[in-house]
């Protein structure tokens, strides 16, 4: 049996043609039917130019198995669990590669009610089952296949989580990345319109297309984030958005085009939710965790930390019941979005924000980046993670410092602390540093873990 490599820790990614290809998707479809026994699954796809054809041998497997497909033509994954957990079905794929290069496609599966299918869950079975072809018998009454326009019902839940009426005049610079995210864009700018709620967008590199002109949409990589900044520049617009390729994740400048850290983010729309939902339970990362926790227990919020990654996240939630759950990878999750992660949410709870308190944006986090400044993301090519972070963890024993293993290590020293933890999707070692009001600081410490790391794995 040939291990399939297109299956990952969260979803489906592979290089087109060896590790992923139409037999492999109809095989997957054959293979969700076989396992979840579905009467209705939703599907949809990215805009590359393989996902079409990806999607349409998916949906080949999963009707021969007798299920019925609703497919939503070209969509972000978020309307994909959207339609998971608002229309009777019993689960929903996307076809998608979101930031992966050119000549990568995937895909992103959930079950009834918008629960995550991962690699500690029943990915595994579904991978098994499509490496030994063992499928149910084809079906003596193949499943339908039916369009399905779910936009209208998605942009009217988008809209209750913000009240219109408190809205006040913005310019917003909206960066779809030549990705999925400007068709919701359009429908939001029309409702806006029809309501006369005074926000103006500035859309850019809006129009669709897999060929991605402008290189795959990915605005955490620093040299993706320039075009954006001036664009809110040369616009004189109060805040720029960018999108990855299927708009999952959402990204913020300020009216000055400085990018803003995800991290800043979680505390903002944790500061949102519970304005309109006191006490409620907020979960976050281990990576950087300060600023988060301060506003929360502050706010009167119950913070909760979760191991990264979005199984992980979705999980924990619905355990909890939390409102609302953020990692600083600007991926933030929602209870009443089936506790998913969305990319249209987070803008549309700030620019309330930014509305109800008269604040521009960088006003908002200002206090927050001299509080707890941070490091942002550093990543480090190592060739055995493990043993580096033990590495580390030895030299620092010493100074006893507050240990935590929720993801990776997590050491506090009281003015600082950091967070090293292995990549769940790539082979890297990623750092995090925080502190408690000093930049040098993070810079210090900074410079003191690269060379350790540097050293550790020479």
């Amino acid at each position: 049996m040939t291990e399939l490599s297109c299956f990952k820790a969260y979803d489906i990614r592979g290089k087109l043609g060896t590790e992923l290809n139409e037999n492999i998707a109809y095989r997957i479809g054959r293979a969700m039917a076989t396992h979840f026994t579905p009467g209705r699954i939703v599907v949809g796809g990215d805009i590359r130019p393989t996902s079409e054809g990806l999607k349409r041998a998916l949906a080949k497997g999963l009707m021969d198995s007798g299920v019925d497909v609703l497919d939503l033509g070209v969509s972000g994954t978020e309307e994909i669990y959207f339609a998971a957990f608002h229309l009777d079905v019993d689960g929903g794929i996307e076809v998608t590669a979101s930031h992966n290069p050119l000549d990568y496609n995937g895909m992103k599966l959930v079950k009834r009610g918008a629960q995550p299918i991962s690699g500690d869950s029943e990915l595994r079975i579904i991978q098994e089952l499509v490496q030994e072809n063992a499928f149910a018998p084809l079906s003596s009454t193949p499943g339908s296949l039916t369009r399905y326009d779910i936009v209208p019902q998605y942009v009217d839940h988008l809209l209750g989580y913000i009240d219109l009426e408190v809205m006040k005049p913005l310019c917003i610079v909206a960066d779809s990345g030549n990705g999925v995210a400007g068709h919701v864009i359009d429908a939001l700018d029309e409702r806006f319109e029809a309501a006369k709620v005074p926000v103006t967008f500035i859309k850019h590199n809006h129009e669709p297309d897999g060929s991605f002109p402008k290189g795959v949409p990915n605005p955490l990589l620093p040299e993706k984030r320039q075009e954006t900044a001036k664009a809110v520049l040369d616009h004189g617009a109060d805040m720029g958005l960018a999108w990855d390729g299927d708009f999952d994740r959402c990204f913020f400048y300020d009216a000055a085009g400085d990018f803003i850290e995800g991290y800043y983010i979680v505390g903002l729309l944790a500061d949102a939710f519970l304005h309109k939902h006191p006490g409620e339970k907020i979960l976050h990362d281990p990576r950087l965790v300060w600023n988060t926790t301060d506003i929360v227990t502050n706010h009167g919020g119950i913070p909760i930390q979760s191991k990264t990654g979005h199984a992980f996240i979705k999980e924990r939630m619905r355990k909890e019941n939390a409102v609302y759950g953020g990692e600083m990878s600007s991926h933030h999750y929602f209870r009443e979005f089936g506790y998913c992660d969305s990319g249209m949410i987070p803008w549309l709870l700030l620019a309330e924000l930014m509305s109800r308190t008269g604040q521009p944006l960088a006003q908002c986090v200002e206090e927050r980046l001299k509080l707890y400044p941070c490091s942002g993301e550093v990543n480090f090519r190592v060739r055995d993670v493990a043993s580096v972070i033990a590495t580390i963890r030895e030299a620092y024993l010493p100074q006893e410092p507050r240990e935590d293993h929720t993801d990776g290590l997590s050491l506090e020293f009281g003015t600082w602390r950091f967070n090293l933890r292995g990549s769940n999707t790539e082979p890297l070692l990623r750092l995090n540093i925080e502190s408690r009001g000093s930049v040098p600081l993070v810079q210090e410490k900074l410079r003191e873990l690269s060379d350790m790391i540097t050293s550790a794995s020479a």
